[in-house]
């Protein structure tokens, strides 16, 4: 705790710094269960979106033994020419959003080429697409998560450290300045009774009149 003044400017400077805690502590609270909230629902839809890649691929199942025709299958037939992001906000943080991608699908003789390929490279654009977006839904999973462990030190640093540093000085001072206002009053009655017993008379005084 660091060394403070024990005066009146102290104190006050003390005691609105506790209002300011105070004020905004609900307010980095509130984030800190809005980013956990927005962290569940982009995990779950990451989630949905793997789940639904497992489906497509499962729906591949058909296609294997067509696949392992390594001679028929033109080799880099899909490549992803173009990964369209946007910009989104979530809980006062950017984040990347995914808007789609471009694809470019290699040369090859359409009359010599089976059929199949063609309905196989259209499942393979679809499987990359969710793979892409799976990957910025990550991205927004990890930028929140960032911002969810700094909003959770803040919270921390005002609930255990600030406030109750704070009220600590409040009360310190508040004490140390109640102290020196009854010795202030000790003193001038003292001073008081030192000076009234200068001014009345002796007792020989008296008697001498």
């Amino acid at each position: 705790m660091a060394k403070i003044k024990l005066t009146k400017n102290e104190l006050k400077v003390q005691k609105d710094a506790l209002k300011m805690y105070r004020r905004y502590l609900p307010t980095l609270t509130l984030k800190k269960q809005q980013l956990q909230a927005e962290i569940r629902t982009v995990e779950a839809k990451a989630k949905a979106v793997r789940q639904e890649r497992e489906t497509l691929e499962a729906g591949f199942d058909a296609w294997i033994a067509v696949f392992s025709e390594k001679a028929a299958f033109p080799e880099g037939l899909i490549t992803v020419s173009n990964i369209r992001k946007g910009e989104g906000n979530i809980a006062g943080v950017p984040i990347p959003t995914y808007e789609g991608a471009d694809f470019a699908r290699g040369d090859y003789d359409l009359y010599q080429t089976p059929l199949w390929v063609d309905i196989a490279a259209n499942h393979m654009e679809r499987a990359m697409s969710l793979d892409l977006e799976a990957e910025v839904l990550d991205e927004q999973v990890r930028l929140l998560a960032a911002e969810l462990l700094a909003t959770s030190q803040r919270v921390n640093l005002f609930e255990k450290v600030k406030i109750p540093e704070t009220e600590a000085n409040i009360k310190k001072i508040s004490i140390y300045m109640s102290d020196q206002q009854v010795s202030a009053v000790v003193r001038s009655k003292i001073s008081k009774r030192k000076i009234a017993a200068r001014g009345a008379p002796s007792s020989e005084e008296v008697y001498s009149l």
